[in-house]
């Protein structure tokens, strides 16, 4: 596959979900802050521009994209618990089963007003955790040191 076009890393904490999105492009914009803020994320467009993939390591912990046929809304792909995924979907209507990802570990989120955003930063950090603890040991360390870094002109 390569090596992925980073455009910057991030420390921190996701955005307060307080100020709730009003248009498409501020869910995209807020989840994508949100996916940046966590230690080490980069993100790359393997899939071309429309598809924002970011990662920790170079392992894919969410997958922002629209895809029309999916939703008219933006969706996002999360890693999730094997155990949790059918009780995320059964739970929550903006929840389904990972668009072109495996289903048993994958589920797909659309972002939405009717989209819990609160509920939407904790998937967001379940799938980075979930990311994480699969990296070798000797790289989880080296996470907690990594500091927030202001965005650049080529994040967007």
């Amino acid at each position: 596959m390569g090596e992925p076009s980073v455009d910057g890393v991030r420390g921190g904490r996701p955005p307060a979900p307080g100020a709730s999105p009003q248009t498409p492009d501020d869910f995209s914009e807020w989840c994508r802050d949100a996916c940046l803020a966590l230690p080490g994320t980069t993100v790359d467009w393997p899939w071309g521009p429309e598809s924002h993939v970011f990662r920790i390591h170079h392992k894919m912990f969410a997958l922002l994209r629209h895809n029309p046929r999916v939703s008219d809304h933006a969706i996002v792909n999360l890693k999730a618990e094997p155990d949790e995924v059918p009780l995320l979907i059964a739970a929550h209507d903006v929840i389904g089963p990972g668009f072109h990802m495996n289903k048993r570990h994958w589920i797909t989120v659309k972002l939405c007003p009717a989209a819990d955003l609160c509920l939407v930063a904790e998937l967001i950090e379940d799938s980075y955790d979930n990311v994480v603890a699969g990296l070798p040991a000797r790289l989880r360390p080296a996470l907690h040191s990594l500091q927030p870094t202001p965005p650049t002109k080529t994040d967007r």
